[in-house]
């Protein structure tokens, strides 16, 4: 396998993990019952979409290394730079909108487990805001890659 079949079969299934939580996304946000039927599935969902898009997004810039992972819980570290300069191969100091894509996906982490394993949210604005983070976060991706869904 030459280095573009490797990216190319490696964003395959970054793709398949991102369509999953777009499909959740999705049938969340068209239930009648609204969000917070979703909630717990949402936040594990959002979480493991913010990865995802990292991950992608360093195989796009061809510096992950082969079997590397970014796990969620890194992420929301005061300084995750130390776990996922691990996983490339470049300098994230060269990375495009690193910290703005860091940013977005703490914010996405930050109260996952509440949301994921704690009571019913009060009102469903917690977890719209999630999602609108998760889509913000793809646009700064795609800003800098292009498309990475299809």
């Amino acid at each position: 396998m030459n280095d573009m079949t490797g990216v190319i079969v490696r964003l395959e299934k970054h793709e398949e993990g991102l369509e999953e939580v777009l499909d959740e996304i999705q049938t969340a946000l068209e239930d009648p019952e609204g969000l917070k039927s979703h909630q717990r599935r949402l936040a594990m969902m959002l979480s493991l979409g913010a990865s995802e898009l990292i991950e992608a997004y360093f195989h796009k810039l061809n510096i992950m290394k082969p079997g590397a992972r970014i796990k969620h819980n890194w992420i929301k570290k005061k300084d995750p730079y130390q776990k996922l300069n691990n996983q490339i191969t470049g300098d994230l100091n060269e990375i495009e909108k690193l910290e703005t894509i860091l940013e977005k996906a703490r914010e996405i982490e930050r109260s996952r487990n509440d949301i994921a394993y704690g009571s019913p949210v009060e009102d469903e604005e917690t977890i719209r805001e999630k999602i609108n983070l998760f889509f913000e976060l793809k646009g700064i991706i795609e800003e800098q890659v292009g498309d990475i869904i299809g």
